[in-house]
């Protein structure tokens, strides 16, 4: 018998404990929103959002149902624009990479081991300065030898030309005394013979004067090839052997780049290539100068085309007088080609392509983007020029185009998205469901408000008061329950010793508080 009793006992004491654990009570919640939801027959319930150890019951979540909306894509934030008159020049932009006005490898002359190498990589030269010598020595005594050989084939000279003087006085007086029958014939002979003998050795030593000045003035040429100068103004860009190396007439020392002016050669494709002429104007950007402009022109347009590219080359030269752009800076070049003015033109970033179509999205009154298309002119990197398709003063969206669709809905600056997605109740505020597209928000204590937006008015979240631990809501034992809209689910909970109730399933009609 006390067997009976104490299991009694401790049935009702489980009972008890399930009645005010909620979970008796939820369960017959949750049969009454179901049958409720299958007298509606539209839309399926959402499940209700649970509360909070202690804190505030959840309302329940609206679902799918309700009016028409694009449920799958939300409500995108966007910035907009006007069509605007303005001036639009059409560039043609060519990008490569700077090269110096000369560029020299700078050689010895003649073979020899480098005594002295005066410049070190980067230093700026000029035109004749003196950057290396060669040893020198053996080429030293050459030019003595020769000097002393042409002072020989001087005095050479002299003597033959005193020989040629007597030979000529000896002949002179031989034909005198032949002339008056004193001196016989074969003397008179011998003298001439003698003379022209001296002539011809005058000239031997005059050519031989010569050949020794040649060989001296190609020994001086070969000790001036032993100083190296730099043959253009620049800077040295490389510096190829050190002091002790013996180096040749293939072998270069250092390399000079003029950079007194720096050009640009780039492709130019034939569409392009007949709206340019020698002399343009071209405006030159690098990234080392960020922000700066640099002015140039066209120095040379070849007239052959690469018929494999179908491009020809072209040569920009940008004078560089502080010698701040440098050979190698990779850089970026426009040239403009025509410009217009007073132009309805858009900002680049709100043309977009849709469907192979061209054209611009236009923000509704009722927040949703319209794809509208336009026909443009002239495209820069920030504008576009409309030629046809808007008006002066037409509102186009820019940033976020690129990823609406026609009929998204947006969220212009400085408001806010009326149509969404269902969205879960939040628990502190005693839920809030959605559907449909609209919004509908519980009040506190269990009142009800009616969704708002476009489509189907949705359910408000069923609310309940908050519960204090260990006692009933507001002084007594009381349950919340509340649904409105049509087609969408409800919840309902409650809240007894502090754990959380469990939101209602299912589909109701339009419902009052209790």
């Amino acid at each position: 018998m006390k067997k009976v009793i104490i299991a009694g006992v401790v049935v009702a004491a489980l009972a008890g404990v399930a009645y005010y654990s909620g979970w008796i009570g939820s369960k017959a919640t949750d049969s009454t929103n179901a049958g409720a939801g299958a007298q509606a027959g539209q839309g399926q319930g959402g499940r209700g959002g649970q509360g909070n150890r202690g804190g505030f019951p959840g309302g329940g979540g609206g679902n799918r149902g309700g009016g028409g909306g694009n449920f799958g894509r939300q409500p995108m934030a966007v910035e907009l624009a006007s069509a605007r008159k303005g001036t639009i020049a059409n560039q043609v932009t060519v990008v490569g990479n700077l090269i110096g006005e000369a560029t020299v490898s700078v050689v010895p002359r003649t073979a020899g081991r480098l005594q002295t190498l005066s410049v070190k990589l980067g230093d700026r030269v000029t035109r004749g300065q003196r950057i290396a010598q060669l040893e020198d020595f053996d080429i030293q005594e050459q030019v003595k030898q020769a000097v002393a050989a042409e002072e020989v084939s001087a005095a050479t000279i002299r003597q033959r030309e005193a020989d040629l003087k007597r030979a000529q006085t000896n002949l002179d007086r031989s034909k005198s005394l032949f002339e008056r029958q004193l001196l016989p014939r074969q003397t008179l002979d011998d003298n001439e013979s003698t003379y022209q003998a001296a002539v011809a050795q005058l000239d031997l030593a005059r050519a031989q004067n010569s050949q020794s000045k040649a060989r001296l003035d190609e020994l001086k040429i070969t000790l001036s090839n032993t100083i190296i100068t730099s043959p253009v103004t620049g800077f040295v860009s490389k510096r190829a052997v050190d002091p002790g190396a013996f180096v040749g007439q293939q072998a270069p020392i250092v390399e000079v780049v003029d950079v007194s002016v720096v050009r640009l050669v780039a492709n130019i494709v034939e569409k392009d290539l007949r709206t340019l002429k020698v002399g343009d104007p071209a405006h030159v950007a690098v990234d080392a100068f960020p922000g700066e402009d640099f002015i140039g022109r066209i120095a040379r347009i070849s007239p052959i085309l690469d018929p494999a590219t179908r491009t020809a080359p072209i040569e920009i030269e940008i004078p560089n007088p502080t010698s701040r752009l440098r050979p190698g800076m990779y850089a970026r070049v426009s040239i403009t080609v025509d410009s217009k003015k007073e132009a309805l033109v858009v900002p680049i970033t709100a043309m977009v392509d849709l469907g192979g179509r061209r054209g611009v999205f236009t923000p509704l009154p009722d927040n949703t983007a319209a794809f509208r298309v336009v026909q443009v002119g002239v495209e820069t990197g920030e504008a576009a020029e409309i030629v046809a398709g808007l008006q002066e003063g037409d509102r186009v969206i820019t940033t976020g185009a690129a990823a609406l669709r026609d009929g998204d809905r947006i969220i212009p600056p400085g408001g806010a998205g009326g149509r969404g997605g269902g969205r879960r109740g939040n628990a502190a505020n005693g839920g809030d469901g959605n559907a449909g597209g609209g919004t509908g928000g519980g009040r506190p204590g269990g009142e009800v408000a009616a969704g708002s937006g476009q489509g189907t008015p949705t359910a408000s979240g069923s609310t309940g008061q908050q519960l204090r631990r260990g006692g009933s809501p507001q002084g007594g034992s009381e349950q919340q329950t509340a649904t409105s809209g049509e087609s969408s689910g409800s919840g309902n909970g409650e809240y007894r010793r502090g754990r959380r109730g469990q939101g209602g399933n299912g589909n109701g009609q339009p419902g009052a508080t209790q």
